[in-house]
């Protein structure tokens, strides 16, 4: 079998018999040509794997036999073999998007390199990431078992994410085998969570993570007292995941200190992003600012009040910087924040709260082409790469770098491909969310759930003397048993967010800095 179709383009194309034969003997199939005209003429009625292209030919350039070539079969890889290392005739060829750039004499190696970069190098690269995962495979294993701390379930889910991001064209086995070790993590998590979440919260386990209510103060306001003025973008339902696929995209703007922190429960816009706003947990706020929580059983919006209660937070700390918020749904938002942005920067602070990636995420639960385009998490990461490259947001932090701000992004919680279905029920009054439940006289399997009985102990507004949570884990989600099994059929496979998982609870924050001078 053919390692690969090649088309050597050369004036002296007899000198280069020793190179050939090596090829051949190597398993690529050689087709020669002596001139430009020739070679365009084989393009036209064959196809091939790679041409390696001589610069300096009589007659037609090689230069100008590239451009040609490129006309004709424009994802061909080309290498241009020369003898000149002029470096305009190098720039040239870059210009015209060569593969590689080779200068004779060539010996068979540097040839044999070129073809295996140029025409195998998803082959092997996909060969040696799944031997990696291989080898990994039993370590991950360990590290999940051996996981006791808020800190060890970071590493283990920047692992899994790493080989996540490594693996996405790995082929189905490797998936599989990764989906399986996710599913295996997040169970243990979710018996992690049930051991300390209460604790963290209540304050008997002193060692816990960074959860919502401490952004501002453990990061947003250090940067103030130091002089600096802070862009915080809150991207809603940001994944870390999300995260490493985009970060490549502005790294060209800034440079970047990553970290995670915790969602609260539930992981959910209404109570992780006032949690971030207000510097409280959600019973604190309804508690101090009554006007300004909204309970999961009247009809207003949940996420209203974000201004003004990142201006109590202000208060509370005697903050005396000028802030402005601003949320924004798609990019006509943005393209309007644009057009003002200068009077942003009068400001010492600017909150901007972004909705794409959660309405994109609701989206594919309710409609079919969003959820055919949408049908995994690599179309997820895919579709927030799109974003970030080309709407109105990558002009805006393009902008952020220009003013000399500082950045921090981050989000109130992330999100879970859910597949399974348990069964629950529950009067009138109980919330429509998957993942969670809130409600007096709630009936489920109680193995089956992460309850919580006593929600003052986790800060936690109760919409009734007996009301409970119920939070699913891993990758289940709520379904009542009328119409169960259409309902489980319509939202399998989707993207929902407030239960227990590493994927909404443990969560990026970036500090970026400006590479602009």
């Amino acid at each position: 079998m053919s390692n690969g179709r090649l088309l050597w383009v050369d004036d002296e194309i007899e000198m280069l018999r020793a190179q050939i034969l090596f090829l051949e003997k190597k398993g690529y199939e050689v087709i020669k040509a002596t001139n430009g005209p020739d070679a365009i003429d084989l393009c036209q009625e064959q196809t091939f794997d790679l041409i390696l292209l001589d610069e300096n030919m009589p007659g037609l350039s090689g230069l100008d036999t590239l451009q040609r070539i490129k006309e004709i079969m424009p994802t061909v890889p080309i290498v241009m073999v020369t003898k000149s290392e002029e470096e305009d005739i190098m720039n040239q060829a870059i210009g015209a998007k060569i593969a590689d750039y080779l200068i004779k004499p060539v010996n068979p190696n540097q040839i044999l390199l070129t073809l295996k970069k140029n025409i195998h190098q998803q082959e092997i690269v996909i060969q040696a990431t799944q031997s990696g995962y291989r080898q990994a495979f039993s370590e991950i294993g360990m590290q999940i078992n051996d996981s006791m701390s808020y800190n060890d379930w970071i590493e283990v889910y920047k692992r899994l994410v790493y080989w996540e991001l490594q693996l996405t064209d790995a082929g189905d086995e490797m998936s599989e085998m990764l989906k399986m070790q996710k599913q295996e993590a997040d169970n243990s998590f979710a018996k992690f969570i049930r051991r300390n979440y209460e604790g963290w919260i209540d304050g008997t386990i002193k060692d816990r993570p960074m959860l919502s209510p401490d952004i501002f103060k453990r990061r947003v306001f250090p940067l103030l007292d130091k002089g600096e003025k802070v862009f915080l973008l809150i991207i809603d339902n940001f994944r870390y995941d999300q995260w490493r696929t985009v970060l490549n995209d502005f790294s060209d703007l800034f440079t970047f200190d990553e970290e995670l922190f915790y969602s609260i429960l539930p992981s959910v816009t209404q109570y992780a992003r006032n949690a971030i706003c207000a510097g409280l947990m959600p019973l604190q706020i309804q508690k101090m600012y009554p006007n300004l929580w909204v309970d999961e059983d009247e009809d207003e919006g949940k996420n209203l009040n974000e201004s003004d209660l990142i201006q109590t937070q202000m208060t509370r700390f005697r903050r005396k910087e000028s802030y402005a918020y601003y949320k924004l749904n798609d990019s006509v938002g943005v393209d309007k924040i644009l057009g003002q942005f200068n009077n942003l920067l009068h400001n010492d602070l600017n909150v901007l709260v972004i909705n794409f990636i959660d309405i994109l995420s609701h989206a594919k639960s309710e409609h079919q082409m969003v959820h055919e385009l949408v049908g995994n998490e690599a179309a997820l990461r895919s579709i927030t790469q799109s974003w970030f490259r080309h709407t109105s947001i990558r002009y805006l932090l393009r902008e952020i770098a220009n003013s000399g701000y500082k950045l921090l992004i981050t989000t109130d919680h992330g999100s879970v491909q859910v597949w399974n279905p348990i069964r629950i029920l529950g009067d009138r009054q109980t919330n429509t969310n998957l993942r969670y439940k809130v409600g007096k006289n709630l009936a489920y399997k109680q193995r089956e759930v992460y309850e919580l009985r006593d929600p003052q102990r986790v800060q936690l507004p109760s919409p009734n003397l007996s009301s409970a949570y119920v939070f699913t884990t891993g990758d289940h989600f709520f379904a009542y048993p009328n119409n169960y099994n259409y309902y489980a059929s319509f939202y399998r496979g989707s993207f929902q967010h407030g239960g227990v998982s590493m994927e909404e609870m443990i969560v990026p924050f970036i500090t970026l800095q400006s590479k602009v001078k």
